[in-house]
């Protein structure tokens, strides 16, 4: 159920000081400045690499590059699966060789584009001689967040440090609309199984309207921010941040869609076929048909109460932000755990199912239907009307099917 996010975490800890560039810096001030540009990479084929990369490159007088990366994770990191749980993960920075850099995303053949920036000599400097501070092992490290301290705000936050604030002054209240759940879900969409758990685990918080300061979690929305900034040059007159956008490599890997799929009606009609099923095989009198409706029902609020679980979890054990007061509990309810043993025992024909059992039933039918009825209330803002369309038919079907096959019985 953990695959519901990939890392919620609260605010960035390691924080640099207000000037690690200042005259007392170990990093001398070259004698040319550095050319400096951002280098973005589109999706991977590893379910973690679908949302893109990127870095900012830094050539000195010399030639010589070196693309800092945040982001950089480990697997063998002790207690990571805990911290990962918890959404307590510490990634960090880490200095590479370009070339080795380019090397390894051919290879994964995904898109690579490299945009030179207009830095004056000043910016240039102050900018490569704080990544340089900030990929030391005392300073690498920080405290990771999806959506709110990942590899590209880390990056665009750096850039807009170098630019004295006018990547966020022209980034901000600007927007076209998305959420953060609209990115992940589009840009996981190949990967559908895997979109449709991040969708059920992401509560309110990710439905939240996006500008494109915020936006810019996703490297490729960064670099289109990028390439339309326009700066100031000493007599006022303004130029573009961007003095050249070269594609160093075409990618093979399938381009995320502009928006996700529409579940709703999908959703709906598998939810209205499989009550219907399910009510069908609850007025029949055979075990032929009682015993497959008990199974499913089984595993269903199995499920169900599992889900429920994971996502009180996350809500009250971990500081995944983003999956906090998640409207999908009234969907997928811890209570359905309590029905399971009464499904069980449809299915053995031992005994009818106990009234407790089926006010309960109803009960959880009952909050499935608030569910539905919140979506016109204002305190509801989760999008989330495609899974109550799913799963509202099917907890009504079992409600009434639950007493259904006591009044068989007892017949």
């Amino acid at each position: 159920m953990l695959l519901f996010v990939f890392a919620f975490v609260a605010d960035a800890s390691a924080q640099a000081p207000s000037n690690p560039a200042s005259a007392d810096s170990p990093f001398p001030i070259p004698d040319s400045p550095p050319s400096v540009s951002l280098l973005t990479i589109g999706p991977g084929p590893i379910f973690f690499e679908r949302f893109g990369h990127n870095a900012i490159v830094v050539r000195d007088g010399d030639g010589e590059a070196v693309a800092y990366n945040y982001g950089i994770f480990d697997f063998a990191e002790g207690d990571f699966l805990a911290n990962f749980a918890r959404g307590r993960m510490r990634y960090r920075i880490a200095a590479d060789e370009l070339a080795e850099d380019i090397a390894m995303y051919r290879a994964e053949r995904r898109e690579i584009v490299e945009q030179r920036l207009d830095l004056s000599a000043e910016q240039a400097n102050a900018l490569a001689q704080f990544l340089e501070w900030n990929a030391h092992p005392e300073n690498a490290l920080y405290r990771y967040d999806y959506f709110t301290a990942n590899c590209s705000t880390r990056v665009r936050d750096a850039l807009d440090r170098a630019l004295g604030g006018a990547l966020r002054a022209q980034s901000e209240g600007r927007s076209r609309g998305y959420t953060y759940r609209l990115d992940a879900l589009r840009l996981m969409a190949p990967q559908r199984a895997l979109m449709l758990l991040i969708d059920l685990g992401l509560g309110p918080f990710a439905d939240q309207r996006l500008d494109y300061w915020q936006e810019s979690f996703v490297p490729e929305t960064l670099r289109h921010v990028i390439g339309e900034m326009r700066i100031a040059d000493a007599a006022g007159a303004e130029r573009p941040l961007v003095t050249n956008e070269h594609v160093v490599a075409a990618g093979e890997i399938e381009q995320p869609p502009a928006l996700p799929p529409d579940l709703r009606w999908p959703l709906f009609l598998i939810g209205l076929a499989l009550g219907a099923l399910l009510l069908w095989l609850a007025s029949r009198r055979s075990a032929a048909t009682r015993v497959p409706l008990a199974i499913f029902a089984a595993l269903f609020q199995a499920l169900c109460g599992i889900g429920g679980l994971a996502l009180l979890f996350l809500w009250f054990g971990s500081d995944h932000v983003s999956a906090w007061r998640n409207e999908n509990l009234l969907l997928l309810n811890p209570l359905c755990l309590l029905l399971v043993p009464a499904w069980i025992g449809a299915a053995r024909a031992r005994r009818p199912a106990p009234r407790w059992a089926r006010i309960l039933a109803w009960l959880i039918m009952l909050g499935a239907a608030f569910a539905l009825f919140s979506k016109i209330l204002p305190w509801f803002v989760q999008e989330n009307l495609h899974w109550i369309l799913l799963f509202l038919p099917l907890h009504f079907a079992l409600a009434l099917g639950l007493g259904r096959i006591r009044t068989a019985r007892a017949g």
